[in-house]
Protein backbone atom coordinates (compact mmCIF):
# COMPACT_ATOMS: atom_id res chain seq x y z
CA UNK A 1 0.00 0.00 0.00
CA UNK A 2 2.67 2.67 0.76
CA UNK A 3 4.11 1.43 -2.45
CA UNK A 4 1.34 2.45 -4.64
CA UNK A 5 0.67 5.63 -2.16
CA UNK A 6 4.36 7.08 -3.05
CA UNK A 7 3.80 5.96 -7.18
CA UNK A 8 0.39 8.29 -6.59
CA UNK A 9 1.70 11.52 -4.79
CA UNK A 10 5.17 11.15 -6.80
CA UNK A 11 3.91 11.44 -10.40
CA UNK A 12 4.08 14.22 -12.46
CA UNK A 13 0.58 15.58 -12.69
CA UNK A 14 0.38 15.66 -8.24
CA UNK A 15 3.51 17.49 -7.98
CA UNK A 16 2.36 20.33 -10.95
CA UNK A 17 -0.82 20.32 -8.90
CA UNK A 18 0.61 20.75 -5.56
CA UNK A 19 3.10 23.52 -6.98
CA UNK A 20 0.08 25.10 -8.73
CA UNK A 21 -1.48 25.21 -5.44
CA UNK A 22 1.29 27.04 -3.61
CA UNK A 23 1.98 29.72 -6.39
CA UNK A 24 -1.63 29.95 -6.01
CA UNK A 25 -2.13 31.10 -2.97
CA UNK A 26 1.04 33.30 -2.80
CA UNK A 27 -0.18 34.80 -5.94
CA UNK A 28 -3.88 35.41 -4.50
CA UNK A 29 -1.97 36.84 -0.92
CA UNK A 30 0.25 39.24 -3.73
CA UNK A 31 -3.21 40.52 -5.33
CA UNK A 32 -4.79 41.09 -2.28
CA UNK A 33 -2.31 43.16 -0.73
CA UNK A 34 -2.27 44.85 -4.64
CA UNK A 35 -6.20 45.78 -3.91
CA UNK A 36 -6.25 46.67 -0.45
CA UNK A 37 -2.92 48.89 -0.19
CA UNK A 38 -2.63 50.01 -3.45
CA UNK A 39 -5.88 50.25 -5.64
CA UNK A 40 -8.52 50.99 -3.04
CA UNK A 41 -7.03 54.04 -0.84
CA UNK A 42 -6.77 56.10 -4.55
CA UNK A 43 -10.31 54.76 -5.15
CA UNK A 44 -11.41 55.93 -1.71
CA UNK A 45 -9.82 59.32 -2.02
CA UNK A 46 -11.72 59.68 -5.40
CA UNK A 47 -14.91 58.89 -3.87
CA UNK A 48 -14.67 61.48 -1.12
CA UNK A 49 -11.95 59.98 1.78
CA UNK A 50 -13.90 56.42 1.67
CA UNK A 51 -12.12 53.45 3.19
CA UNK A 52 -13.78 50.35 1.90
CA UNK A 53 -12.43 48.19 4.74
CA UNK A 54 -14.65 50.11 7.47
CA UNK A 55 -17.56 50.52 5.46
CA UNK A 56 -20.14 48.12 7.14
CA UNK A 57 -23.74 48.06 8.47
CA UNK A 58 -24.01 47.88 12.27
CA UNK A 59 -27.23 45.26 12.95
CA UNK A 60 -27.34 45.89 16.38
CA UNK A 61 -28.97 48.68 18.81
CA UNK A 62 -25.88 49.98 19.78
CA UNK A 63 -23.56 53.04 17.80
CA UNK A 64 -20.59 52.77 17.18
CA UNK A 65 -17.75 55.22 15.80
CA UNK A 66 -15.81 52.97 13.65
CA UNK A 67 -15.88 49.45 11.98
CA UNK A 68 -12.76 48.29 14.64
CA UNK A 69 -15.30 49.27 17.45
CA UNK A 70 -17.88 47.39 16.56
CA UNK A 71 -15.73 44.84 15.62
CA UNK A 72 -13.89 44.57 18.94
CA UNK A 73 -17.36 45.00 21.10
CA UNK A 74 -18.27 41.96 19.06
CA UNK A 75 -21.27 43.53 17.17
CA UNK A 76 -23.49 42.16 14.24
CA UNK A 77 -22.10 43.58 11.37
CA UNK A 78 -22.63 43.43 7.45
CA UNK A 79 -18.88 44.36 6.28
CA UNK A 80 -19.55 45.74 3.06
CA UNK A 81 -16.26 47.13 2.54
CA UNK A 82 -14.39 44.11 2.86
CA UNK A 83 -16.90 42.67 0.87
CA UNK A 84 -16.24 44.42 -2.08
CA UNK A 85 -12.85 44.10 -1.86
CA UNK A 86 -13.12 40.23 -1.99
CA UNK A 87 -14.60 41.35 -5.22
CA UNK A 88 -11.99 43.01 -6.65
CA UNK A 89 -9.53 40.45 -5.46
CA UNK A 90 -11.71 37.62 -7.09
CA UNK A 91 -11.55 40.39 -10.47
CA UNK A 92 -8.40 40.61 -10.69
CA UNK A 93 -7.39 36.87 -9.77
CA UNK A 94 -9.68 35.62 -12.56
CA UNK A 95 -7.96 38.11 -15.25
CA UNK A 96 -4.92 36.87 -14.49
CA UNK A 97 -6.36 33.11 -14.38
CA UNK A 98 -7.25 33.53 -17.67
CA UNK A 99 -4.50 35.16 -19.38
CA UNK A 100 -2.48 32.64 -18.13
CA UNK A 101 -4.81 29.94 -19.56
CA UNK A 102 -5.12 32.03 -22.93
CA UNK A 103 -1.41 32.13 -22.73
CA UNK A 104 -0.67 28.11 -22.32
CA UNK A 105 -3.62 27.14 -24.69
CA UNK A 106 -1.76 29.29 -27.56
CA UNK A 107 1.62 27.22 -26.15
CA UNK A 108 -0.06 24.10 -26.83
CA UNK A 109 -1.34 25.44 -30.14
CA UNK A 110 1.90 26.40 -31.63
CA UNK A 111 3.26 23.16 -30.52
CA UNK A 112 0.67 21.16 -32.07
CA UNK A 113 0.88 22.70 -35.34
CA UNK A 114 4.82 22.32 -35.35
CA UNK A 115 3.76 18.80 -34.49
CA UNK A 116 1.74 18.21 -37.44
CA UNK A 117 3.80 20.84 -39.86
CA UNK A 118 6.61 17.81 -39.08
CA UNK A 119 4.56 14.74 -39.87
CA UNK A 120 6.28 13.12 -42.95
CA UNK A 121 4.15 14.05 -46.30
CA UNK A 122 6.35 11.56 -48.53
CA UNK A 123 7.01 8.07 -48.37
CA UNK A 124 9.68 5.61 -50.15
CA UNK A 125 7.92 3.67 -52.99
CA UNK A 126 8.37 -0.42 -51.66
CA UNK A 127 9.41 -1.52 -55.06
CA UNK A 128 11.91 1.30 -56.50
CA UNK A 129 12.28 2.57 -53.28
CA UNK A 130 11.57 6.89 -54.91
CA UNK A 131 10.58 9.43 -52.54
CA UNK A 132 6.22 9.53 -53.61
CA UNK A 133 3.72 11.30 -52.00
CA UNK A 134 2.32 9.68 -49.03
CA UNK A 135 -1.33 9.05 -50.08
CA UNK A 136 -0.12 8.13 -53.19
CA UNK A 137 -1.83 4.59 -54.54
CA UNK A 138 0.65 4.12 -57.79
CA UNK A 139 4.15 5.23 -58.13
CA UNK A 140 4.74 7.91 -60.68
CA UNK A 141 8.00 6.11 -61.33
CA UNK A 142 7.73 2.83 -61.83
CA UNK A 143 3.76 2.72 -62.20
CA UNK A 144 3.71 0.04 -59.38
CA UNK A 145 -0.02 -0.23 -57.99
CA UNK A 146 1.06 0.75 -54.07
CA UNK A 147 -2.84 -1.12 -52.61
CA UNK A 148 -0.90 -4.18 -53.58
CA UNK A 149 2.22 -4.00 -51.67
CA UNK A 150 3.93 -7.27 -51.62
CA UNK A 151 3.03 -8.63 -54.78
CA UNK A 152 5.76 -8.87 -57.62
CA UNK A 153 5.92 -5.56 -59.88
CA UNK A 154 4.11 -5.22 -63.24
CA UNK A 155 6.73 -5.29 -66.42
Amino acid sequence: MWNEFKKFALKGSMIDLAIGVIIGGAVGKVITSLVNDILMPPIGLLLGRVDFASLYINLSHTKYPTFDAAKAAGAPTINIGLFLNAVVDFLIIALVIFFMVRAINRMKEMTEKKAVAAAPTTKACPFCKTEIPIDATRCPHCTSDLTAVGQPRPN
